[in-house]
C-alpha cells in the first residue's frame, strides 16, 4: 500500500512539472511566431510624467538611482521626481544631499517620507500619487538605471486611450559576477525575453514586474489602486486592470538595466516574495479570471500563469521521493517504469531547454556557452524548490508576511561588490540547513541509484542534479550566514 502511494504520488508531481514545461513550450512557439514589437502613436505635445521611486534602505544605491533618473531625457518642466523614502537608517542623508545638488540643476525632485511603512511599497506609491496631479507614472526600484531615452520611447503608446501600462524588458548589470548571478540572469531572460513577449503579442494577461514601466493614473484608481493585501502589488494591480479591459503594451526592444541579488540570502528574500505574493494573487484573483469575459484558453493561460509556482512543491515532493522510486523499482522489478521516467523527462526537459535556449539567443549569448548556462541555471533552480514550497505553502494557508527587500550594494560586472555590506546582511547559520539535509538525501539516491546499473541512469542523472543544486544552495547559506555572524560580532565588538 505504501509503496503504491509513493509511485502515485510521484507520478503525480512529475505529470505536473511535465505539464508546467508544455506550457514553457508554448510561450516559446508563440514568442518564435510573434509579430513586430507595435510603433507608439505621437502625442501633440509631452504629458506630465511623475517618476516614483520607492526606496527603503538603499544608501549604496540611492545616488545613483537618483542622477539617472534625473538625466532623463524629458522637458524639465513636465518631469517630476518623487523619492518615496521609507528609509531608516543613513540613506536618508545620503538622499537628501544630492536632491538638495539636483534641485540647484534645476530637477524637480520630491522628497517624501512617511511616518510608518504602512503597505510596503504599495502604500509609498499610493502615497505619492496622492501628492501628484500627473496622468502618468513611471516607477523605477532602487537597483535600477534607466537609459535616458527611457521616457520618450514609452509615452507615446498612452497616445491609445485604451493603454494602461507599459513594461520594458529588465537587463542585468552584474550578470557575469558570480555564478549565483549568472543563474539568476538565465532565469530572468526567460521570463523577461520569452514568457512577456508572448503573452503581449497574444494578447493574454500580461504582468507589471514592478518596475521600468509607465502606469495611467486613471487605470490605477478605476482598478482600485495599489493594494498590500498580497506581497506582489504589482501582479495584483495588473490582473484587476486587464479584467476592466484595459490594455497593456510590452517592449522587448527597451532594456532597463539592474542589479541581480549577489547573495544567496537577498536572492532568497526575492523568490520568497515573489513565489508568495502569486499564489496570494491565485486566490484572490481566480474567480474574477476564471469569469473573465476573454476565450477559455485566455483564462486558462491566466490561471496557469498565477499558478505556476505550484509545480515547486511538486519538485521538492520528485526529489524527495526519487530515491525511494528508484529503490522500489529494484524490489519489484518494472522495467516499464524507467521507459515512462524516460519518456516524461525526455519531454519536459526538452520543452524548458528550447524556452531558455531561444531566450539567451535573444540577447546574444554565445551558442557554445548557452548548454552550461541553461544546466546550471536549471540545477540552481532546483536548489530553491524547498525555499519556494515553505513560500506556496504559507500562501495556501493564508499565513500574512511583511513586505521584505531585497537589499542591493551597487553591483556591477564592472565594479562587482567583494562582500555585502554587514549592516544589509541579512544571512543566518539555519538558512541552509534544510538545503543540506536534501542534498544528503540525494546523494543516497544517487548511491542507489548507481548500483542499479544502466536502467537507473535517468533516476541517476536527475538525482546527481538535485544533489548539486541543493548542496550549492545550503552551502552557501551556511558560508553567508558564517560570515554574517563573524561580521555582527565584529560590529558589536566595535560598538
Amino acid at each position: 500500500m505504501l509503496a503504491t502511494l509513493i509511485l502515485v504520488t510521484y507520478y503525480a508531481a512529475l505529470s505536473v512539472l511535465v505539464t508546467l514545461a508544455l506550457y514553457r513550450l508554448l510561450l516559446t512557439v508563440v514568442y518564435l511566431r510573434r509579430g513586430e514589437e507595435p510603433s507608439p502613436s505621437e502625442f501633440c505635445d509631452f504629458p506630465h510624467v511623475t517618476v516614483q521611486l520607492p526606496v527603503y534602505n538603499e544608501r549604496y544605491v540611492v545616488e545613483r538611482l537618483l542622477r539617472a533618473t534625473a538625466a532623463l531625457d524629458y522637458p524639465r518642466e513636465r518631469l517630476d521626481i518623487q523619492l518615496l523614502d521609507d528609509s531608516t537608517d543613513g540613506s536618508v542623508e545620503v538622499a537628501a544631499r544630492v536632491i538638495e545638488a539636483l534641485r540647484a540643476e534645476g530637477v524637480r525632485v520630491a522628497h517624501l517620507r512617511r511616518s510608518d511603512r504602512t503597505g510596503y511599497k504599495a502604500g509609498a506609491l499610493h502615497y505619492g500619487l496622492q501628492q501628484s496631479t500627473s496622468e502618468y507614472f513611471a516607477v523605477f526600484d532602487a537597483d535600477f538605471v534607466p537609459d535616458p531615452g527611457f521616457l520618450k520611447r514609452c509615452i507615446g503608446y498612452f497616445a491609445n486611450e485604451r493603454v494602461g501600462m507599459v513594461q520594458a524588458r529588465w537587463e542585468h548589470l552584474n550578470r557575469r559576477e558570480s555564478l549565483l548571478t549568472q543563474a539568476q540572469a538565465v532565469l530572468l531572460d526567460g521570463h523577461f525575453v520569452v514568457e512577456q513577449t508572448a503573452r503581449a503579442r497574444s494578447h493574454r494577461f500580461l504582468n507589471f514586474n514592478g518596475t521600468a514601466g509607465i502606469w495611467r493614473r486613471s487605470t490605477i484608481m478605476q482598478a482600485g489602486g495599489w493594494s498590500h493585501d498580497t506581497l506582489t502589488e504589482d501582479l495584483d494591480l495588473s490582473y484587476r486592470a486587464q479584467l476592466l479591459g484595459w490594455e497593456f503594451r510590452y517592449l522587448t526592444g527597451l532594456a532597463a538595466p539592474a542589479e541581480i541579488p549577489t547573495d544567496v540570502a537577498s536572492f532568497k528574500s526575492q523568490q520568497h516574495r515573489w513565489a508568495k505574493g502569486s499564489i496570494e494573487c491565485l486566490r484572490k484573483l481566480a474567480p474574477s479570471v476564471a469569469r473573465a469575459r476573454r476565450s477559455v484558453a485566455i483564462r486558462g493561460e491566466g490561471l496557469l500563469h498565477l499558478s505556476a509556482n505550484l509545480g515547486y512543491p511538486c519538485l521538492l515532493a520528485v526529489s524527495f521521493l526519487l530515491p525511494l522510486v528508484v529503490g522500489l523499482r529494484s524490489s519489484m522489478r518494472l522495467p516499464m517504469a524507467t521507459w515512462i521516467d524516460i519518456a516524461l523527462c525526455a519531454l519536459g526537459c526538452s520543452a524548458v531547454w528550447l524556452f531558455y535556449w531561444v531566450s539567451l539567443h535573444r540577447t546574444g549569448i554565445a551558442a557554445s556557452m548557452r548548454p552550461i548556462l541553461i544546466l546550471w541555471a536549471l540545477v540552481v533552480d532546483t536548489g530553491m524548490a524547498w525555499h519556494k514550497s515553505l513560500a506556496v505553502f504559507e500562501a495556501l494557508m493564508g499565513y500574512r508576511t511583511g513586505f521584505v527587500r531585497t537589499p542591493k550594494s551597487g553591483s556591477t560586472d564592472q565594479q562587482p561588490t567583494p562582500s555585502k555590506p554587514a549592516t544589509y546582511v541579512t544571512s543566518r547559520l539555519r538558512d541552509g540547513l534544510v538545503e543540506c539535509v536534501l542534498a544528503c538525501w540525494s546523494a543516497l539516491g544517487v548511491g542507489l541509484a548507481w548500483q542499479n546499473g544502466p536502467e537507473a541512469l535517468p533516476a541517476l542523472l536527475f538525482l546527481g542534479g538535485f544533489m548539486v543544486g541543493y548542496g550549492y544552495i545550503g552551502g552557501l547559506a551556511l558560508w553567508d550566514g558564517w560570515q554574517a555572524a563573524r561580521g555582527r560580532r565584529s560590529l558589536a565588538a566595535s560598538a
